[in-house]
């Protein structure tokens, strides 16, 4: 039988994306504050444990308060030693990780820190790595989300100021169709399938599990037009002179819709590529004479895409994490990287 640890990221200090973004995960930095922050499991946590007991499964709780607490956690997901070197995960091992998540955020700090165990350096990389891949097959997990009821939104721009970041789409486990109750998570883990996903790894060091919105709007929600160039692959959806009100990095479903608008065709996380969409306002003139303005979406599909700000910063929202770009980034997939337990 399995042994199963069930990790919790503890809340961090400024926002409620939980670990990954460094420093202490706690919401105060004073021991006595710490001794308080998300030690007792939750129930949904409290539930799946029983039911894995249940089934023989040895259960152990952790939350994490640091990317070196969930570094620990993760090192038990490693295989024997290999001639190289290299950290290398386990495929037939009997350790199973649940991660219960209360937030995309919080999803994709573990698989940042899986996709930094993991990758080899491009200087080791080992002859049996897929050549369309920089990193292995990584272990498979159960998620487990801590509010059962919530299910996937589209994405939207928020309206509080020029600064303004989208906000949050619902999350990936509601987009993907995963188990969300906890018996059911339990079952998937000890009875269900491998789901392989695929994985946007990133030039900043980071991943992208679901997608990346760009743009921002102002306090009445109307969006704020800003430039850059987007390329796919040899495919230039806009150079840096249209003024674009959104692009949309999309792995997943997330950010799908906007306000209305379709900006992606599909929402596939395991079909090999990346979907990006960019939406203009484009103005027209009627057959009265009056002019008009609608929203013109443009789409591609590739292996990588880059985009590059025209303007001084220009406010994101990756995985439900707010950020601002003020240089280059590129994103680039994974295929078939990431893994759940599904039904």
């Amino acid at each position: 039988m399995y042994d199963v640890v069930m990790l919790t990221l503890a809340r961090g200090e400024e926002d409620s994306t939980g670990c990954g973004t460094g420093g202490d995960c706690c919401s105060s930095a004073t021991p006595a504050g710490r001794a308080d922050c998300a030690d007792t499991p939750r129930v949904p946590v409290l539930a799946c444990a029983d039911a894995l007991t249940s089934q023989g499964a040895r259960v152990e709780f952790v939350t994490a308060r640091s990317d070196r607490e969930i570094d620990a956690v993760l090192a038990r997901l490693d295989g024997p030693p290999r001639p190289d070197g290299l950290d290398w995960p386990d495929p037939d091992g009997k350790t199973r990780l649940v991660v219960a998540t209360a937030s995309n955020a919080q999803l994709r700090a573990v698989m940042r820190r899986l996709v930094r165990r993991y990758a080899p350096p491009p200087s080791r990389r080992p002859a049996d790595l897929a050549d369309n891949r920089t990193l292995p097959d990584l272990p498979a997990i159960g998620v487990l989300p801590l509010d059962p009821s919530r299910s996937g939104d589209p994405g939207r721009l928020a309206g509080s100021g020029p600064t303004a970041a989208p906000e949050s789409p619902g999350d990936l486990a509601g987009q993907l169709g995963l188990p969300r109750a906890p018996a059911a998570v339990a079952a998937a883990l000890l009875d269900g399938r491998v789901r392989r996903l695929d994985l946007l790894r990133n030039d900043a060091g980071s991943v992208t599990l679901d997608g990346a919105l760009l743009g921002a709007a102002n306090e009445a929600g109307t969006p704020l037009a800003w430039r850059g160039r987007v390329e796919v692959d040899d495919t230039v959806l806009t150079g840096g002179d249209d003024p674009l009100l959104a692009c949309v990095v999309g792995n997943a479903g997330g950010y799908a819709e906007l306000t209305g608008v379709r900006l992606l065709s599909t929402a596939d996380p395991a079909d090999g590529t990346v979907e990006v969409a960019v939406a203009l306002p484009v103005l027209a003139r009627s057959r009265w004479g009056r002019r008009t303005m609608r929203i013109e979406v443009r789409r591609a599909r590739g292996r990588a895409v880059a985009v590059t700000p025209r303007d001084p910063e220009v406010p994101f929202l990756d995985d439900g994490v707010p950020g601002t770009l003020s240089r280059k980034r590129s994103w680039w997939i994974e295929p078939g990287a990431w893994a759940v337990y599904d039904r």
